[in-house]
């Protein structure tokens, strides 16, 4: 098999991408920070379900994202070097709620490399 037929067949996901990541620290899955419901969790990594995502208003490559893990509601914000790439995957979150967090994880962005 030649190598790029190889290269074609290996995955890039979502919680692995090179860009998912601000000044060399890696986003994903964010710090969950809790907002509302019977008690704080202290949720780690890819966990509850996404419900809301929003692109930050002012000049910094972020997004926010609000998930519910065991009847409570979290805030996580994911931090990006490159703001293109920020668009890009606030969009594909925001095509994606109502899903669980590790599911999404697993999106393949190969396409994007």
């Amino acid at each position: 098999m030649q190598m790029d037929k190889v290269l074609e067949l290996q995955a890039v996901l979502l919680r692995n991408h090179p860009q998912m990541s601000y000044k060399g620290v890696p986003s994903w899955p964010p710090r969950w920070i809790w907002l509302d419901g019977p008690e704080d969790k202290h949720p780690k990594g890819e966990v509850g379900i996404l419900r809301t995502v929003l692109l930050s208003k002012d000049r910094v490559n972020r997004c926010f994202l609000l998930m519910f893990h065991e009847e409570s509601s979290y805030i996580g914000c994911l931090l990006f070097d490159d703001e293109i790439f920020c668009g890009q995957i606030t969009k594909l979150l925001e095509a994606h709620c109502n899903r669980h967090i590790a599911d999404i994880g697993c999106i393949d962005l190969s396409h994007t490399l």
